[in-house]
């Protein structure tokens, strides 16, 4: 069975974000001060091809853990879909 993950990819809660420190204080120059806290990451779609839903769920949070995602300063989450 083939599927494909959605894969977001977020700043730690904790952590300063600077990019989306950058775009929240120019909001207000754009007309947008209701706008605030913004917080910027990646999102991030791959294929798997796996005998079933469990096993492809398990891939794909292993390529997060191992190579996408940076544990130490970002979490992460994703929705898998079959082809």
């Amino acid at each position: 069975m083939r599927f494909k993950a959605e894969i977001d990819i977020m700043p730690q809660e904790a952590l300063l974000d600077p990019q989306g420190k950058a775009v929240s204080s120019n909001m207000d120059k754009l007309g947008l001060a209701m706008i605030d806290n913004v917080r910027i990451g990646k999102h991030v779609t791959l294929e798997v091809e796996a005998e079933s839903e469990a096993v492809a769920k398990s891939k794909v949070d292993e390529a997060c853990k191992r190579l996408l995602v940076n544990q130490i300063m970002e979490d992460y989450r994703f929705e898998l879909k079959s082809l």
